[in-house]
């Protein structure tokens, strides 16, 4: 591939600065949402880095580095293969979901919470809002 000279040369990405910009939203997230009631957290037991206690069949750590897809979702819809073969850049598809609508945080295909887009020094990020409890991601599950 060939460059134009009037294009801008990408900057160098600064990964510390990046990183540091993150913690900053998380840091401004957590004092923003420190007195809420609503926080789904609220009351569970805090970890002060203790090791957990050794159990026999429920040793988490074995699972800790397993990868999952974790993804966002704006929508869905569903249209025929032909409107598919004549999608072209620039074409526009119409999604189920309304402008301002929490987006599905999916794991492994499975909903486990809804947030909304956040954007910090140029990127896309999620703010979750609403984490869907364990006995309703079981529930789900018993379904499919």
């Amino acid at each position: 591939m060939t460059s134009d000279a009037n294009e801008p040369a990408a900057a160098p990405v600064d990964e510390q600065a990046l990183a540091d910009e993150w913690a900053q939203a998380l840091q401004e997230q957590a004092g923003a949402t420190a007195g809420r009631t609503d926080d789904p957290f609220a009351g569970a037991p805090s970890f002060d880095g203790a090791p957990p206690a050794p159990a026999a069949n429920n040793d988490i750590s074995m699972v800790l580095d397993i990868p999952v897809t974790l993804s966002v979702e704006l929508g869905r819809t569903k249209v025929p293969i032909k409107y598919i073969l004549q999608l072209a850049q620039g074409s526009i598809v119409e999604l189920d979901a309304l402008a301002g609508e929490p987006m599905d945080v999916l794991v492994n295909g499975y909903l486990i919470a809804q947030g909304e887009v956040v954007v910090v020094n140029e990127k896309f990020g999620i703010r979750l809002t609403d984490i869907v409890t364990p006995s309703e991601r079981l529930r789900r599950l018993s379904k499919h």
